[in-house]
């Protein structure tokens, strides 16, 4: 007994060492609820740019000035006559190196002829564009001709953050000027919100209006977690539900540029489908939770892992995984080259599998092909589906066949409805494996064409008359 006590009495005296939980303290007094923000915020807006999109279109002139009482308004513009119109955007963007690299929304600056971007002193720079990625939804720019290094933000580790964390969320709303707001973590991990291809983001209910995408989600170490890009409103206006993406996926696709301004994300070979309730009792779970999957591609890396139709995964590198957009993520922000551990249910029992993480291979020339003639394709641009080709284009159905790339506008295919990322499955009876067995059969001059495509997993069949 006395043993006892003298090894309780050492215990005690060992320093314990706080949790990152335990340091997250509730204000307790009138003195810590007058704590400011300012020192954060005067060390971070200098970092936070507007971003100034320019584009010009081509507008057509009203029939009406035709008549002689309305051009002696507009000019001598003859009616129909095509005319320039400038069109601008706003948003904001966020500078992360003090060569000038800025990260936005690839939606602020989409089809845009000239970026500018200011910063908080006034000071405006010309910009090009490194990088583009629908699939993310994030852009990278350059300042041209700088002689000086900017400020910038350092990134955080979005993996961080917690649930009730303060964050700041800074850009220009609305372009009325810089604009900061304060709220806390509502959720993480939310992946049914539609904006991008790669859904995993963080939900704050810091005031995000339009204006702000683009900017930057602010921790209380004044470092870089997240990029505001969406928000949930009826009106317009913040409703309290506003989305960033991640850092560490944004300092994923920052990485893409500094290193040739392709962005590469790894390729599973995987196909995977929510688990329902329904599913999560038949697989005998309290809960459904996990991606369980559904088809698997030869020789694909989740192949090579072992997977197996019906598997389900239920972790990557012991965090938790919710639906098929997690793995997506997770897979994506650790990148290419990299091995992922992921924790998998097969028969009732758990297991590790290890995944090589190895960018998409083209395995067919893909050989993009216009069609012409008189069939119901004529119009459209197609090419052999590979694994690279979808990571390409964003196809987020199986990588095989032969895809619709292009639909000409006022075509054939456009009036029978074809769309971009359908794939042509058969054309009057005749199966399409290849390019070139698509235009044999659409080079023919009948009355009536017969197609099956295959659309966001759906197979559809279709007849058509020519003429």
């Amino acid at each position: 007994m006395r043993r006892l006590g003298i090894l309780l009495a050492v215990a005690c005296m060992m320093p314990v060492q706080p949790t990152a939980a335990q340091l997250r303290q509730v204000p307790e007094s009138a003195a810590e609820l007058q704590l400011s923000f300012a020192p954060i915020v005067q060390r971070v807006a200098p970092a936070v740019v507007n971003v100034h999109a320019r584009r010009l279109v081509e507008q057509r002139t009203s029939p009406f000035l035709s008549d002689p009482f309305f051009r002696r308004f507009f000019g001598d513009i003859a009616p129909g006559e095509p005319r320039q119109r400038e069109q601008r955007s706003l948003g904001s963007g966020v500078i992360v190196d003090p060569d000038g690299l800025i990260v936005t929304n690839n939606h602020v600056i989409a089809n845009a002829d000239e970026i500018r971007v200011a910063l908080n002193d006034r000071r405006e720079f010309r910009t090009e564009v490194v990088l583009k990625d629908e699939r993310t939804d994030l852009a990278i720019l350059r300042v041209i001709g700088l002689e000086e290094q900017l400020p910038h933000v350092a990134f955080g580790d979005s993996d961080t953050l917690e649930v009730g964390d303060l964050v700041l969320a800074i850009g220009d709303p609305f372009g009325v000027g810089q604009t900061v707001t304060s709220g806390i973590v509502s959720a993480l991990a939310r992946t049914q919100v539609g904006v991008s291809d790669y859904q995993f983001f963080i939900q704050t209910d810091a005031a995000i209006n339009p204006g702000n995408s683009g900017g930057a989600l602010i921790d209380m170490a004044g470092r870089l977690v997240g990029v505001p890009t969406a928000i949930f409103t009826r009106s317009g206006g913040s409703h309290g539900i506003g989305f960033a993406i991640p850092s560490n996926m944004v300092r994923t696709v920052v990485a893409a540029a500094e290193t040739g301004g392709i962005v590469r994300l790894p390729w599973v070979g995987v196909e995977f489908q929510d688990v329902t309730p329904d599913i999560a009792a038949g697989l005998g779970l309290e809960r459904p939770r996990g991606a369980l999957v559904t088809h698997i591609i030869a020789e694909s890396p989740g192949a090579r892992a072992g997977l197996s139709v019906g598997d389900l995964v239920i972790s990557i590198d012991g965090r938790e995984i919710d639906d098929p957009n997690s793995i997506n993520y997770r897979v994506a922000t650790k990148g290419i080259g990299a091995t992922a551990e992921l924790g998998v249910i097969r028969d009732g029992r758990e297991y590790v599998a290890t995944l090589a993480l190895e960018p998409a291979p083209e395995t067919v020339p893909r050989d993009e092909t216009p069609i012409g003639g008189v069939s119901p394709l004529s119009g459209t641009t197609v090419a052999n589906l590979s694994p690279a080709l979808a990571e390409e284009i964003a196809f987020r159905d199986r990588p095989e066949g032969v895809v619709v790339m292009e639909v000409a506008g006022q075509s054939n295919a456009a009036r029978a409805g074809i769309r971009r990322g359908d794939v042509i499955l058969n054309v009057n009876g005749v199966d399409i494996n290849s390019t070139g067995s698509l235009v044999s059969a659409a080079a023919g001059r009948l009355r009536l064409w017969t197609l099956t495509i295959r659309r966001q997993g759906q197979i559809l069949q279709s007849q058509f008359r020519s003429g």
